[in-house]
C-alpha cells in the first residue's frame, strides 16, 4: 500500500508537471496582444499630445505676439510724447533766444543813445555862456571896424596917430587870442561875405541888385554869425543880391 500511494503521488506530480508546461504557451499567446496594444497605444497617445502641445504653443505664441504689439505701441507713444516735448522745448528756446537778442540789441541802441547824449550835452554844455559872450565879441568887432583904415596906412604918423594905431593893435590881439580861445571850445564866427546865400546859416535882412555880382550871393555882412560845434548859435544877418 505504501509502494501504491507513493507510486499515486509521484504520478500526481508528474502530470502536474507535465500539465504545467501545456499552459505556458497560452500565457504568452495571451499575453502578446496585450504587449502589442500597450505598445501601439503610446505613440498614438504620443501623437495626440504632440498636437495638443502644438495648440498650446500656438495659442501660447499670440499673447507673445500681443505683448510684443503692445510693447511696440507704447514705446511708439512714448516716442511720440517726447519728439512733442523736444519740440516745445525747441520752441521756447527760440523765443527766449529772440528775446535775449532783442535785449541785447535794445540795449546796445541804448548805449548808443546815451553816447551821444553824453556828447551832446559836454559839446553844448557852454551853448548860453557862448550866447552870452558873443555880444562881447560884436562889440570888440565894432570897435576895431570904427578905426578908418588910412588912419593905419598913414606913412608917417603923428603922436595921436601912432597911439590909434598901438589900440588898434592890442585891441587886433586881444580878439585874435579870443576868437583861438573860443575855437578850441567848438565857438566859431561866420563871416560869409561873398558866399552862397544858406538858409541854413544866414538870415537875410534886405535884397538889393548888384548887377557886377552874381544873383542869390551875400554882398553885405550886417551881423556876423557864429557855430557851436557845428550847430549854429547864431545866423548871419546878410544882405543878398537880387537882380531879377
Amino acid at each position: 500500500m505504501m509502494r501504491q500511494a507513493l507510486f499515486t503521488s509521484s504520478r500526481a506530480l508528474r502530470s502536474a508537471s507535465r500539465a504545467a508546461p501545456l499552459r505556458q504557451p497560452q500565457l504568452f499567446q495571451t499575453a502578446a496582444p496585450v504587449f502589442a496594444s500597450r505598445a501601439f497605444q503610446p505613440a498614438v497617445s504620443r501623437w495626440y499630445s504632440d498636437a495638443k502641445d502644438n495648440t498650446q504653443g500656438e495659442k501660447a505664441e499670440a499673447p507673445d505676439a500681443e505683448k510684443t504689439d503692445t510693447k511696440e505701441n507704447g514705446e511708439s507713444d512714448v516716442i511720440a510724447e517726447l519728439k512733442k516735448s523736444l519740440e516745445a522745448k525747441d520752441a521756447e528756446v527760440r523765443d527766449w533766444k529772440d528775446k535775449c537778442m532783442r535785449t541785447v540789441a535794445d540795449f546796445r541802441n541804448l548805449q548808443d543813445r546815451t553816447q551821444r547824449e553824453v556828447k551832446k550835452a559836454r559839446d553844448f554844455a557852454i551853448q548860453g555862456f557862448a550866447k552870452d559872450l558873443i555880444d562881447s565879441v560884436d562889440n570888440l568887432d565894432r570897435a576895431l571896424s570904427t578905426v578908418p583904415a588910412e588912419k593905419l596906412n598913414v606913412p608917417e604918423k603923428t603922436e595921436h596917430l601912432q597911439d590909434l594905431a598901438n589900440l588898434y593893435e592890442g585891441l587886433k590881439m586881444t580878439e585874435t587870442i579870443l576868437m583861438q580861445t573860443l575855437a578850441k571850445h567848438g565857438l566859431e564866427r561866420l563871416d560869409p561875405s561873398g558866399d552862397k546865400f544858406n538858409p541854413n546859416e544866414h538870415e537875410a535882412t534886405f535884397m538889393a541888385p548888384q548887377p557886377d555880382k552874381e544873383d542869390n550871393s551875400v554882398f553885405h555882412v550886417q551881423q556876423k554869425g557864429f557855430k557851436l560845434n557845428g550847430r549854429v548859435l547864431r545866423a548871419a544877418k546878410v544882405g543878398v543880391v537880387k537882380n531879377a
